[in-house]
């Protein structure tokens, strides 16, 4: 197995994408080959700083990088040696199993659904994000901003991938899949959670527990909660927040301290028909470390042939 790691994408790269890679590669077995693409000379630099062989590492030299605020179609294209772009290319070709960056979150749908593309019948990939539970555990949520605009298909189709992703990935059996709505009776909400309820309710492939409200998001009433992508990537963003705000506060928690992002690592993007993975802008080595193994968990679970099968089975 061999997994690909974007060194020059987050705010505080490739310091700290290089020393998450060496944290990383200490939870690797010997079969399992950490890539890093990016700029060679400083990732070895980095290595060599840190005590680190660069031996235990593979390396993919490019010389472009794709800033924050590049836009993301235009970057794929006007930028082919960057680390993004050539992360996709080594994948597609099926070089490197698994893509993770820390860097444009845009470029990074792009330039997925450009060169691996979507699983035949996923109309939508999407985003998630995991919600700590108060009595512990935790649930999964998406779509939290691949999507702002969505369609009554494409939320049954999120209550799909995050089930398969919950199942494979986070070993929950028959995870419980809610819509996220302003009630909890059937008929409330918008024209889209009006039309999504007898969606969801009606697939055989999901278990399908009504709708949650946002008070439910943090207590055991769900394992999967699925919404539109700009109401999820509101939900997140605020709840990151609880972490920060706590910190300022100067309490300590056990249950906030499980909302900090650099336990979790990133966001799998799920229906590409590759393992990938977009990590926090702010990604310290610590997020960095656990994005790239969750990258390979993803691997190791089948998930996308999971994925794959399931959607097979819809059309």
């Amino acid at each position: 197995m061999k997994i690909g790691l974007d060194i020059m994408g987050g705010d505080y790269a490739p310091e700290a994408t290089v020393l998450g890679a060496i944290e990383a590669r200490k939870s690797l077995s010997p079969h399992q080959k950490l890539v890093l693409i990016g700029d060679r000379e400083i990732a070895e630099n980095i290595l060599q700083k840190n005590n680190a062989g660069t031996g235990d590492f593979e390396f993919v030299h490019t010389t472009e990088v794709i800033g924050m605020g590049d836009h993301p179609t235009k970057a794929i294209v006007q930028k082919p040696d960057s680390s993004i772009s050539v992360g996709f290319k080594l994948l597609k070709e099926g070089q490197i199993q698994a893509f993770s960056s820390a860097g444009n979150t845009g470029a990074m749908l792009v330039g997925g659904m450009f060169s691996v593309k979507t699983i035949p019948g996923v109309t939508r990939p999407a985003m998630t994000t995991i919600i700590p539970k108060l009595k512990g555990g935790m649930g999964v949520l998406l779509d939290v901003g691949a999507n702002a605009d969505c369609k009554p298909e494409h939320l049954l189709q999120f209550g799909i991938l995050g089930s398969l992703l919950a199942e494979c990935v986070y070993d929950m059996p028959a995870p419980r899949v809610a819509l996220m709505n302003i009630g909890e009776e059937e008929e409330k909400g918008n024209l889209l959670t009006q039309a999504s309820f007898p969606l969801l309710k009606e697939s055989t492939q999901i278990n399908f527990v009504g709708n949650i409200e946002g008070r439910d998001l943090f207590n055991d009433a769900f394992d999967i909660a699925v919404c539109d992508g700009f109401t999820g990537n509101v939900i997140l963003k605020l709840a990151e927040s609880f972490y920060v705000i706590t910190l300022k506060k100067g309490l300590k928690d056990e249950f906030f301290a499980r909302f900090n992002y650099e336990q979790y690592g990133g966001s799998p993007i799920m229906g590409l028909n590759a393992p990938v993975v977009v990590g926090h802008g702010i990604s310290n080595p610590e997020a960095i470390k656990n994005m790239v193994l969750l990258s390979k968990n993803m691997v190791e679970s089948n998930l996308i042939e999971k994925i794959t099968q399931a959607f097979h089975q819809t059309n």
